[in-house]
């Protein structure tokens, strides 16, 4: 292994070397939710889905998290509450807002995803081996206190 400061000419960026094995677990996981029979449910539904906190979480937050429109999270989720993954309940610290719960038939796709994430962990894990893959996950728990912004912030 080297300790290079910058890929060479040709290699792909450290970023690029993140996005590549998100977006494999990613088309996992919606295959799996897919082949569980949630076929009405869309990727771009799907991102916003996943960002929805344990007690709710408001259509801006949503939107931000997501980095998608307002309208198109709005849309996003009136399709989701159509097909009965979400909910949507008042919010209690203020009136005027709304919050997105996930729904009973969203907890069972959520159950589902769950198990195909920790699935593909467990394949990463044997493949890098696990002190590697728990460097791997120390690392990256530090690069998330300089580039999440929703660290430590309920999803609400």
């Amino acid at each position: 292994m080297t300790n290079r400061a910058a890929p060479a000419p040709g290699e792909p960026n450290t970023g690029l070397l993140l996005y590549l094995p998100y977006r494999e677990m990613e088309a996992r996981v919606f295959q799996a939710v897919q082949e569980a029979g949630f076929t009405d449910l869309t990727l771009a539904q799907g991102r916003v889905f996943q960002r929805i906190g344990a007690e709710g979480t408001r259509l801006t937050a949503l939107a931000e998290q997501a980095r998608v429109s307002k309208q198109t999270a709005a849309v996003l989720v009136q399709a989701l509450e159509t097909a009965g993954y979400v909910r949507r309940i008042p919010d209690p610290t203020d009136a005027r807002a709304r919050l997105v719960c996930v729904a009973e038939r969203g907890t069972a796709a959520v159950a589902v995803a769950a198990e195909t994430v920790q699935a593909v962990e467990a394949e990463w894990r044997a493949h890098v081996g696990s002190a590697a893959y728990a460097r791997l996950r120390d690392t990256l728990q530090k690069l998330r206190e300089i580039s999440d912004p929703y660290q430590g912030v309920q999803k609400g």
